[in-house]
């Protein structure tokens, strides 16, 4: 007697193979059996009438970290078809953590993940792996381990290189958080503190991956004006170190860039034709999502939020900001050049006083406070103490179809969740599979599963995951293929997609039509080695 069987499905098995209609027995959360089988019993039989069965989505970009620990079941998440996300991205996240800069980071980390009611009682990777276990979360979660991190454990929040000392210190953190269960390494290069970082630090951190066999998962320090630059300079470095080199949301900003997009994409070609493993992710929309305040150049970051904020009440250093925001100065992107003041939505806010500029343009914010956009810009920023999150229309949907067409690619929603959010962070997987394959047909339906289920899974260790085989664990996801799409709009974010009829995570349904089960049934994956590393 099976626990569940799939009947009539339309298997799309995540390997890229074309189709074949089966049925799938599942028990203790594993595929059992795949065939015809009409002559078995389970304890639930679900008939899916010839909709799509594949593996559960691997969402390979989120800003769940802490959400996770106060909604153990993400509807946003798996709603989408998501049975697995990866945590710990841009450099910039929840672990290590040490209890000395805890206040400090909670002000950091604001405009990305939010401030839930959650106890900041954990210091590594490990613990903080262990927090979210205890909570029991209803679908799968990794962690990556973030430079950021990694960094102020060593030596805070200063703006300065770091010595040969502090370098092996983050090193040897570096393997602890490895050997604790993280999957790879994050930075942001345009974040605090990874942005203060010499390319001999980051280089050294990736001999270190290399050793393990993990990715490193990069926000690089350009996305548009100088990316080619930034790409040839990561690229290379990789080569040295001999690592796998995966770039977070791979995109090309600012009308004037739009044109690099073939470029960016021979540079990954090549790469991978010299032997290096490049890979990327991707959101399928025109507008990114951070927090307000990466519209400041780096230097203004120094120290952290208070040092930050005390800047923007100084008369000299804010008219250099401005200036500087204005003009793009070569070595950083100026998102607020590339979008314009009426390209920047204000997604969430934490005071009363400023909740009427959630889904407002700083233009038209500008208009209602009769000020100057960039000085509301900056004072919302400083007023909301960096609790602040913004959506930036900086990219064409030319070159998002372009990046989507790349086989190297996998897909990252890169949601954040408060407020009134980007629609990413509900819609990106449907809108791939409705917009981008059903409508506008830029890959293959096969093709596409691929780049969600195993090839994410083989970028980030998960060896029974991403394939629907016998012996491999149940994370499965029922759809309609000729209704899938999203319904989240820039609008209306907060709205849920059409098409997805079932999602199983481990054996488990949770998703279930109109019906979402909040069930202990997810697991946190700690990449296991296949033997001891070699130390340098």
């Amino acid at each position: 007697m099976f626990d569940l069987i799939i009947k009539n499905g339309k298997i799309i098995d995540g390997t890229g193979s074309p189709w074949y209609y089966g049925d799938i027995a599942i028990k203790d959360g594993k595929i059992e059996k795949i065939g015809l089988l009409d002559n078995y019993g389970a304890k639930k039989i679900i008939d899916v009438n010839h909709q799509v069965v594949s593996p559960g989505f691997i969402d390979m970009h989120t800003h769940s970290d802490l959400v996770i620990l106060e909604e153990p079941l993400i509807e946003a998440k798996v709603r989408q078809g998501i049975t697995t996300d990866l945590l710990g991205q841009d450099g910039i996240a929840a672990a290590p953590l040490p209890s000395e800069y805890i206040s400090t980071w909670q002000k950091n980390l604001a405009g990305l993940d939010g401030k839930p009611n959650i106890e900041w009682d954990w210091k590594t990777v490990g613990e903080y792996i262990e927090k979210i276990e205890r909570n029991n979360p209803s679908y799968n979660l990794a962690v990556l381990a973030p430079h950021g991190n990694i960094r102020m454990e060593v030596m805070g929040l200063d703006n300065r290189p770091a010595t040969d000392e502090e370098i092996k210190q983050m090193q040897q953190i570096l393997r602890r958080s490895l050997d604790e269960g993280a999957v790879g390494l994050s930075t942001g290069l345009i974040y605090l503190p990874c942005c203060f970082a010499e390319m001999k630090e980051l280089e050294a951190l990736c001999q270190v991956i290399a050793e393990y066999g993990v990715p490193l998962v990069i926000h690089q320090r350009s996305e548009g004006d100088e990316i080619l630059e930034s790409m040839d300079e990561l690229i290379e470095m990789m080569k040295r170190c001999k690592a796998h080199l995966h770039f977070s949301h791979l995109k090309n900003c600012g009308k004037d860039n739009w044109y690099k997009t073939v470029e960016v994409l021979k540079k990954i070609d090549q790469a991978r034709a010299d032997g290096l493993e490049v890979t990327f992710d991707q959101y399928p929309y025109i507008a990114g999502s951070t927090m307000l305040s990466a519209i400041l150049p780096p230097w203004a970051h120094s120290g952290g939020t208070e040092e930050m904020l005390k800047r923007l009440e100084n008369e000299e250093l804010r008219q250099r900001i401005k200036d500087e925001m204005a003009s793009a100065l070569k070595g950083w992107d100026s998102i607020a050049k590339w979008s314009g003041w009426d390209g920047i939505i204000i997604t969430s806010v934490e005071s009363e006083a400023n909740q009427y500029c959630v889904g407002k343009t700083i233009e038209e914010i500008a208009k209602i406070d009769q000020k100057n956009e960039a000085d509301v810009a900056l004072d919302l920023i400083l007023n909301e103490k960096n609790g602040i999150g913004m959506i930036d229309f900086v990219m064409n949907e030319e070159s998002v179809k372009m990046i989507l067409a790349h086989p190297a690619g996998t897909i990252g929603s890169d949601g954040l969740l408060g407020g009134e959010p980007h629609p990413r962070a509900y819609g990106s997987f449907p809108r791939i599979l409705g917009k981008y394959v059903r409508e506008e047909k830029v890959t293959s339906l096969e093709e596409m599963i691929r780049r969600m289920t195993s090839q994410p899974a083989r970028i980030i260790g998960l060896q029974d995951r991403g394939i629907i085989r016998e012996g491999l664990a149940a994370d499965i996801v029922v759809f309609n293929p000729d209704e899938i799409i999203d319904q989240a709009t820039f609008e209306k974010p907060r709205q849920f997609n059409k098409g997805i009829e079932y999602v199983i995570v481990n054996g488990e349904i949770v998703i279930e039509g109109e019906n979402a089960y909040r069930k202990p049934v997810g697991k946190v994956f700690k990449r296991k080695y296949s033997s001891t590393p070699v130390r340098a």
